[in-house]
């Protein structure tokens, strides 16, 4: 292998344990940095075996990362009970955390269930503390989800890079 060649390979590893770290890290989009590390090595280096059909698997195991981390929160809360309002309020306090930085993104979709549930189902607190659980119950597996198919990603890309 060429030294070019191993630049490439080097900056793909940063891409992939930034990416395995940002799985975990609010802030750090981890399976978008995954996706681009692949993205860089098969258009550097399109001799090492992963073609464009890794990178068009890898775009779609992203994708499907990204919407199990965006709706988990309500499907914990459905799962423990929560209404379609409190589902919505989990959705929508999501979105509306987003612009307030780590406690918004947190804290959003946990309090936008609760008062959905409040307000609009008409719940009782314990009902509505309930399926508050249930959105973070949810967000933590979207978590653990988010980072088994980061781990797939890169297991993928390898597979299909040095299997050849």
């Amino acid at each position: 292998m060429s030294m070019a060649g191993s630049w490439v390979w080097v900056i793909t590893v940063i891409f992939f344990i930034a990416g395995l770290l940002g799985a975990v890290v609010p802030f750090v989009p981890g399976p978008f940095l995954i996706f681009v590390g692949c993205l860089l090595h098969v258009w550097l280096r399109p001799e090492s075996g992963a073609g464009w059909w890794t990178v068009a698997i890898e775009a779609v195991l992203m994708l499907i990362s990204y919407a199990v981390d965006f709706f988990s929160g309500a499907l914990g809360s459905k799962y423990f009970g929560g209404s379609r309002w409190g589902c919505a309020g989990v959705v929508l306090g999501g979105i509306v955390g987003l612009f307030f930085s780590l406690p918004g993104i947190i804290l959003g979709p946990l309090i936008g269930g609760f008062v959905f549930e409040l307000i609009f189902a008409g719940k009782k607190i314990s009902h509505a503390a309930k399926s508050t659980v249930g959105t973070a119950t949810g967000m933590g597996v979207g978590l653990i989800v988010r980072l088994i198919i980061s781990g797939a990603m890169i297991a993928w890309f390898l597979y299909e890079t040095l299997s050849t």
